[in-house]
């Protein structure tokens, strides 16, 4: 019985661990960046999009296509590092017990 409990105490410590790395990730920043930096995206741990940054260079009317491939572009690398920044972190609250993938 006294195994059931440590075991039943353990999934509640890595429950709290688990919530207080949410609240963490939510105040850690990266960034992701297209075209050597003219569009920059920043986003939190929790995959938030917090703000796009467009150099008044690349911004033109008669090549809309272009803005908007250096947008998504930077979007999706700010993705990888915010899921990769996750992933280090919830692999350091569970010793890497989380299957890949998992987030």
């Amino acid at each position: 019985m006294t195994d059931f409990k440590d075991l039943m105490r353990q999934a509640q410590e890595v429950r709290d661990r688990f919530q207080r790395l949410q609240e963490e990730l939510g105040g850690r920043t990266v960034e992701g960046s297209a075209g050597g930096g003219m569009v920059v995206a920043l986003m939190n741990g929790r995959q938030e999009l917090l703000s796009v940054r467009i150099e008044k260079e690349v911004v033109s009317p008669d090549d809309v296509g272009m803005l908007q491939d250096l947008v998504r572009a930077a979007v999706n690398d700010a993705l990888a590092r915010s899921r990769e920044l996750a992933a280090a972190e919830m692999q350091k609250v569970t010793g890497g017990m989380l299957p890949p993938g998992l987030l």
